[in-house]
């Protein structure tokens, strides 16, 4: 697991001002979609290395399984940002990001809701540590 949370921390100072910039240009009101492809762009163009829609695998008995679950962007391998757009509470969003935290193994992951006036209300950090269990 990362242990570096201030590396992390200036990474995800970064990725936040990716999301603001994509805000500012489009506010709220589109798809989730919509934003992913526009924040992939703006990672792209900071020359943020990412991934897109990337598999997390469960554990379960010793074997791996693929139960369909997706992160939206993992950010240089180490930062989860999931994203929505939805009135969907805040605390769903946490729990999911904390939950690909855990079969990840990863420490800090972004909940970043686009369907906000002021995109700063819809940003949440949230920090996994190893003494949490998947």
């Amino acid at each position: 697991m990362e242990r570096d949370l201030d590396g992390l921390n200036g990474l995800s100072q970064r990725v936040i001002a990716a999301c603001i910039e994509v805000h500012r240009s489009l506010g709220p009101g589109l798809l989730e979609s919509a934003y992913e492809v526009c924040l992939a762009r703006e990672l792209a163009l900071a020359g943020i290395p990412f991934q897109r829609q990337v598999a997390v695998p469960v554990s379960y008995k010793g074997a791996i399984l693929d139960a369909g679950y997706r992160i939206d962007l993992l950010v240089e391998g180490r930062l989860i940002v999931e994203l929505k757009a939805a009135r969907s509470p805040i605390n769903l969003l946490r729990a999911q990001v904390l939950t690909y935290l855990k079969l990840m193994n990863l420490a800090l992951g972004l909940g970043v809701n686009f369907n906000q006036v002021r995109l700063v209300d819809g940003v949440t950090r949230v920090i996994h540590t190893s003494s949490e269990s998947a």
